[in-house]
């Protein structure tokens, strides 16, 4: 009988596990936590659309819709696609669900995309990404209050150093006509030296030409016209006002008046944090306002600003660092009659939200050494004289102290521990020492009985 093959992850997929895992959720969970800080709302949306979800909104020239979606037909003969990226999905939503009542809407999302491309470091046909939209505001402090928001959490998950956001405005829709006919012009008069690509894109797509990588388009493309010469005094005011926000707030950015977005829905403010940290794949974060984007779709003028980021690539920016949280309690039963002690206790435990696992097999001296290595901060050492007693014995994992309590102590016991944990990774992040004499005094209430 001929052996079985082994089934293997699919070319562009992989399985993530371990220290990999434990990356990607810290970068889900500073996402969630800093978007809680902004006001956004957290929406969950199908996996895969209808195909004209998509090849409206990204345009039926774009690499993606041409070459690097998934699509197939279902057994009712619809084509659906699997979400190449979240933005379209958005704005489906928004549109079929009457979430217009709620404008200015603020959402945040996170899951899997899905493009045909060549896998390579940082980039797979299955990916993930957090994402963020608002939609139903048209004034540039949207567009501020997204990049700051994106700029905090380059800094919460500690990797703003070496990452610069570029910034370029794409003009409203009279400045972008006149400069695309400008840039038309300009690449016809060179569409013989162009790129097979560029020339494809020269009279659907213009503007991608502008930040073509072949090395035949570039002198090209470098000559082009920019598009400040073609910027109405609006635009002018809208591009100042977003630059003079980011300066308010504190955030460093510089112009890159060749980063454009191709498609005509785009307006405004484009931008991206680029780092060299990444090797080709050196975008981290990219986004721009798209006020056409919903009109494209069939709905109303809406204006709308987004961003999105790879989670794999913010995770491989991660400092070299652990990022399993660590357990609170480990609970040891030397023997089967302990069991149901180390049950009760770990629910106990649990319920005051702490994290609890058993060591209840194998040899005593290795069950400690896993409770060590998953980063224990107690263990809750449970026998016959311990029962007899009935008491615990606590030992400190990180001094090796050990003593006998009372378990209705152990929560206590695990909150000093908690506290230590956390004075000790302050002082390795570099925060400054808790004076007790800097904080100041508050004059208290007394009530009539002197409490």
């Amino acid at each position: 009988m001929a052996k079985t093959k082994t089934p293997q992850a699919v070319r562009g997929t992989q399985d993530i596990f371990g220290p990999d895992a434990e990356r990607f959720n810290h970068v889900v969970e500073t996402f969630d936590r800093v978007r809680k800080l902004y006001g956004f709302k957290p929406v969950i949306l199908p996996v895969f659309e209808d195909t004209q979800v998509f090849s409206r909104s990204l345009g039926e020239t774009t690499d993606v819709v041409s070459k690097e979606m998934y699509s197939f037909p279902d057994r009712g003969g619809d084509s659906l696609t699997l979400r190449p990226e979240f933005t379209a999905g958005i704005a489906r939503a928004y549109l079929s669900n009457g979430w217009q009542q709620y404008a200015p809407l603020k959402l945040a999302a996170h899951g899997p995309l899905f493009r045909y491309e060549r896998p390579q470091k940082g980039r797979y046909r299955q990916f993930h990404q957090i994402d963020a939209e608002i939609l139903g505001a048209a004034e540039p402090q949207a567009d501020v209050e997204l990049l700051v928001m994106a700029d905090q959490l380059l800094k919460e998950l500690g990797i703003a150093d070496g990452v610069t956001l570029t910034l370029n405005t794409l003009g409203d829709a009279a400045s972008r006509d006149a400069w695309r006919a400008a840039l038309v012009e300009h690449f016809r008069g060179a569409a013989d030296s162009l790129s097979e690509d560029s020339r494809r894109r020269l009279e659907a797509n213009p503007l991608r030409i502008l930040d073509s990588k072949d090395p035949q388009d570039r002198p090209i493309a470098d000559s082009a016209p920019g598009i400040d010469d073609y910027l109405t005094a609006e635009a002018q005011d809208f591009f100042g006002a977003v630059t003079a926000g980011l300066d308010a707030a504190g955030v460093a950015w510089t112009r890159n008046a060749r980063l454009v977005r191709g498609l005509d829905y785009y307006r405004h403010t484009a931008f991206e944090f680029v780092t060299d940290r990444l090797g080709a794949q050196g975008t981290v974060l990219a986004g721009g306002r798209y006020d056409g984007l919903v009109e494209s779709l069939g709905g109303p003028p809406t204006p709308g600003v987004g961003w999105a980021a790879g989670i794999e690539r913010l995770a491989m920016l991660l400092p070299d660092r652990t990022y399993a949280p660590g357990l609170d309690a480990a609970i040891v039963p030397l023997d089967d009659q302990s069991i149901a002690d180390a049950y009760r206790i770990a629910r106990d435990l649990r319920g005051q939200w702490n994290s609890v696992e058993l060591f209840a097999t194998g040899k005593v001296k290795k069950r400690m050494a896993r409770a060590n290595d998953a980063g224990a901060l107690i263990a809750v050492i449970i026998g016959e004289s311990e029962r007899a007693a009935g008491q615990v014995m606590v030992k400190d994992m990180a001094t090796g102290e050990q003593a006998l309590t009372d378990p209705a102590d152990l929560g206590d016991i695990v909150a000093k521990a908690q506290n230590v944990r956390w004075l000790q990774s302050a002082g390795a992040a570099g925060l400054p020492d808790i004076d007790d004499e800097a904080w100041p005094d508050f004059d208290l209430p007394v009530d009539p009985d002197g409490n």
